[in-house]
């Protein structure tokens, strides 16, 4: 199994190439890094610092503009952009917390409301194919379950042109397995994107 420096290795491999070197689809050019929080040398911290070396890393040698995007913005966005986190509270409190997760769920899902997904394209409508690239961070933020990773590669491909690295935290156990807690893993086979960790 190759280790966290050795997958980073490649990745940046990757990104170097133009167009880079992961994107399988101009429909959906993403990539996915897989880390374990629960690894010593995969720390939630650690792997943030290194995304950022990162990114300047690949922004001195391409000249591409790296452009690293926190989903946890995006959630407290959707959130405050609905009916605000106050609600939310009391709803918990009124009704338990799988009641609350389940309305931030159709907060960042339904189209009625404030998609992550329709935020997402707000926020990297500037950007250009041949100039960006987006680093999206912060996954973690949907933990236990208030939105599946397989819902937004569904709901942007053939939306989004600009490559894009999603930085994934959890586990890999003959798929993607969100933070090690779900039974049910990610089904992300049939949207043919590159996973780093998978091994």
């Amino acid at each position: 199994m190759l280790s966290f420096a050795q997958r980073l290795e490649l990745l940046e491999h990757d990104l170097k190439a133009d167009p880079p070197a992961f994107a399988m689809s101009v429909d959906l050019p993403f990539a996915i890094f897989r880390y374990d929080p629960e690894h010593p040398e995969e720390r939630e911290w650690d792997v943030r610092r290194e995304v950022q070396l990162l990114a300047t890393r690949i922004q001195k040698t391409t000249g591409k503009v790296v452009t690293i995007l926190p989903l946890s913005r995006l959630y407290w966005t959707s959130i405050e952009e609905c009916e605000g986190i106050a609600e939310v509270i009391q709803l918990e409190r009124a009704r338990g917390f799988l009641a609350a997760e389940m309305q931030v769920s159709t907060y960042l899902s339904d189209p009625d409301w404030r998609r992550l997904t329709d935020l997402l394209m707000e926020q990297t409508e500037t950007l250009r194919p041949d100039r960006d690239i987006l680093f999206l961070t912060r996954a973690a933020v949907f933990a236990p379950s208030s939105y599946r990773i397989s819902s937004l590669l569904e709901q942007l491909m053939g939306r989004v042109r600009i490559p894009a690295v999603l930085f994934y935290p959890g586990t890999w156990r003959e798929s993607l397995n969100y933070l090690g807690l779900r039974s049910d893993n990610e089904a992300l086979g049939s949207y043919r994107v590159k996973i780093y960790g998978r091994e």
